[in-house]
């Protein structure tokens, strides 16, 4: 028998994600002919009420409702499959559907409630999605490429073990692109991903299904991943919480991507979540279960939230923010300085917070090294992969690939260099950190330190499809391995948010960012805005703590999301 095509295996990964969206009970209606812009809406007019309710809670408070009898987990389950059957529909975000897995699993559940009056764990009855490239067991692991379609995941991943162990379900995968190397979910299997509030823009990437499908609110806390701001690029285009965490803390054994082992720059697993503390939830249910005892990699930490990082909560210490308004070489775009600009003022005016602004400090060798080291193999492994089966270069592979100067086969000690020169940039950026405190104690311990820096996520809100071209204001972090946060703030408002006719382009890159608002701020209405707060290594617990405090006293977010 011949090799099939690669249009031909494309259409049997659609045929099979339709199927599994059929199997669903009771059946999904289709969605209008006619669909406005913003999508976000449309389910409320589809699911039954008691659907939409249920669909609407953020996890702590889902959560909270099985646990307290309020809800089954069949019914949630329900709820959620079809809402994520609409939310496909819509965005085109996901790969499969698991109806008989989910339903099957919630029965267990609601019968482990009944003889025992209690629930089974932290995440009884919750449902998780999760992105393709994330195995589960006898299940696809294609990472984005057509010839690994017939891969097949032969166990569960850790840290979905940790998941199920706590009592959640498991009914809906993700799509994510060809190479899992984009800043938006655009693949040959299954097309592009559309952004929630406007289907002209990305959803984000590479975990942009799960930004889809959580801004749909088709899941209320799903699961991806982070090299180069794969988490928090689709969690700030789909108005959603994100958390890229430190290296080593949430186990990542089990997942399919090339250039396994590399360790130059550490990829992470990490949640998405229509709310804080859905974030906080997964970490703290996934680090309780000591994963390091099977995963040796990991770091032996706890999660620590039992003491405040911020006296200034009770009265002492205040929450020192420093502001990163631009990085030096890409300059924002109007909507987001708006963002920041509400929000230091609103922190301004409160007594238990010090802003300060934070210049950059070279991110341009940051993005030198970082991206000199994301492909040591001069990115063979990526270009065989797409090469097997045919299938056409997309824009963004090309661009991060073929049209990137960094990407070269290195030597060894090639690889020793860019990896002395990424710890060097390091101490010089903890030199940088440790140089902002204003006073010493009495132990001769500087005090003062910036807490975490406020920033953009990128550029602008979510760009037009094939267009998410500048990673700097993500994979800076990532090559620090420092947690960053995403969080919504705002929606792209043209009336308000207008062009600076007056700027002239700093660089290439500039240039080009600069023209995706020129051509017209319109086309981003209704796009979220977002922010990012980041903290040193290791501080995940102070990152989080610290929005729990701004939230609480300036009401984040400041427009209304699904």
């Amino acid at each position: 028998m011949s090799k099939p095509s690669w249009q031909e295996v494309a259409q049997r990964a659609q045929d099979h994600r339709d199927a599994s969206i059929r199997r669903v009970e009771p059946h999904i209606p289709p969605v209008p002919d006619q669909l406005p812009l913003d999508r976000t809406e449309i389910p409320k007019y589809i699911l039954t009420t008691e659907e939409v309710v249920i669909t609407q809670l953020p996890a702590e408070e889902l959560t909270a409702s099985v646990a307290e009898g309020k809800y089954t987990s069949t019914a949630v389950v329900n709820a959620y499959l079809r809402r994520a059957g609409l939310a496909q529909a819509l965005t085109n975000c996901i790969t499969e559907l698991l109806p008989e897995k989910a339903k099957a699993r919630s029965e267990f559940l609601d019968q482990y409630y009944k003889e025992h009056g209690k629930p089974i764990g932290p995440l009884h009855g919750l449902p998780i999605s999760v992105k393709e490239h994330i195995g589960m067991k006898d299940l696809g692991l294609n990472a984005g490429f057509i010839s690994w379609w017939d891969k097949k995941g032969t166990d569960d991943a850790h840290v979905l073990k940790i998941l199920w162990n706590a009592g959640c379900v498991f009914y809906a995968r993700t799509t994510q692109p060809q190479t899992l190397m984009h800043l938006e979910t655009s693949s040959n299997l299954y097309g592009a991903t559309t952004n929630p509030f406007n289907c002209y823009l990305t959803s984000g990437g590479s975990s942009g299904g799960e930004g889809a499908l959580i801004g749909m609110r088709g899941s209320c806390l799903g699961l991806g991943s982070d090299i180069g701001g794969s988490i928090r690029s689709p969690a700030a285009n789909c108005g959603v919480y994100g958390l890229r965490p430190s290296s080593y803390r949430i186990p990542v054994e089990g997942w399919s991507a090339t250039m396994a082992g590399q360790e130059q720059v550490v990829p992470v697993l990490g949640p998405l979540s229509t709310s804080l503390e859905g974030i906080k939830l997964f970490m703290k249910t996934v680090i309780a279960a000591k994963p390091w005892l099977d995963e040796p990699s990991l770091i032996p930490m706890p999660w620590r939230d039992q003491e405040s990082y911020f006296p200034a909560i009770a009265g002492g210490k205040k929450l020192k923010v420093a502001v990163l308004w631009d990085d030096g070489i890409v300059r924002p775009h109007p909507p987001v300085v708006r963002a920041l600009r509400e929000i230091v003022d609103k922190l301004k005016a409160i007594e238990g917070a010090e802003i300060v602004d934070w210049e950059p400090y070279d991110h341009d060798e940051a993005w030198k090294i970082v991206s000199s080291l994301y492909f040591c193999d001069g990115a063979q492994e990526e270009t065989d992969a797409i090469d097997a089966s045919g299938e056409p270069w997309r824009p963004l592979s090309k661009f991060i690939i073929k049209e990137n100067p960094s990407v070269k086969k290195l030597t060894v000690a090639d690889v020793w260099h860019w990896t002395s020169r990424r710890e060097a940039y390091r101490s010089e950026y903890a030199k940088k950190w440790n140089a902002t405190a204003t006073r010493t104690s009495n132990t001769g311990i500087p005090e003062g330190k910036v807490d975490v820096i406020l920033c953009p996520v990128g550029p602008g809100a979510a760009p037009p499809l094939d267009c998410a071209r500048y990673w700097g204001y993500t994979s800076q972090w990532n090559i620090l391995d420092y947690p960053a946060l995403v969080f919504p703030v705002t929606k792209v408002d043209p009336a308000v948010d207008k062009i600076d006719q007056s700027y002239r382009p700093r660089n290439e890159k500039d240039e080009y960012n600069h023209q995706l608002w020129q051509s017209g701020p319109e086309k981003y209405t209704g796009a979220p805005v977002s922010l990012q707060l980041v903290g040193r290594r290791y501080e995940d617990e102070k990152v989080v703590e610290a929005l729990e405090y701004i939230q609480g006293k300036i009401g984040l977010p400041f427009a209304k999301f699904v």
